[in-house]
């Protein structure tokens, strides 16, 4: 038998909600994350239409929110979310299914459209590779912009066959609960849509 590996996505799939979202509440406050929401309901409405894609709507929040933001302070608080918020956002099944991968010994990595600002906690608490989309930073300071690709779609995919040699595994099982990780799913040997609900 040839080795596994084992991809998660994190959010929907790990969690009960959006850990973007939930981050900014955390942060900003409820009000400021309604209010911000409120200022981009167009653009919101034609992302979830699919006429803005994933990237620039993401880095239009997130330069809502956090330009200007210093690396220092956001990765305080990414390490405190994590800590204090995000465990009570975790779906119980699926934290059961990472552990007995684990002690099968298969390679496991969690593959995220989230920040790995935020996601690396948990994958450092849990013992996981983290491929996540990444944060550009500037002179010490968020721009609200994205280091390269937001990681979704093929994507996932393409950092997947980055960090691993896939040739080497001889199953490859995939977790995922959105269109954005149908290219994921469908690259592995096994795939699993919405698994925990």
């Amino acid at each position: 038998m040839g080795k596994t590996l084992v991809l998660f996505d994190f959010d929907g799939t790990i969690t009960y909600k959006d850990t973007l979202f939930e981050l900014i509440k955390y942060h900003k406050g409820s009000n400021s994350f309604y209010m911000g929401m409120m200022r981009h309901f167009a653009q919101l409405a034609l992302h979830k239409t699919g006429f803005i894609a994933s990237q620039p709507m993401k880095e239009m929040v997130m330069t809502h929110f956090w330009k200007g933001t210093p690396e220092k302070e956001f990765t305080e608080v990414c390490a405190s979310f994590s800590a204090s918020v995000l465990p009570g956002l975790l779906r119980s099944q699926a934290i059961e299914t990472i552990q007995q991968y684990q002690q099968k010994g298969h390679d496991i990595a969690i593959v995220s459209a989230s920040a790995e600002d935020w996601v690396m906690p948990f994958c450092n608490q849990h013992s996981l590779t983290c491929l996540s989309s990444r944060l550009e930073k500037k002179d010490g300071r968020l721009t609200g912009k994205l280091l390269g690709l937001n990681c979704n779609g093929p994507e996932k995919v393409s950092r997947v066959k980055a960090h691993f040699n896939t040739a080497s595994y001889s199953v490859i099982i995939a977790y995922g609960d959105t269109n954005g990780d149908k290219p994921m799913l469908q690259f592995a040997t096994e795939a699993h849509y919405k698994p925990f609900r």
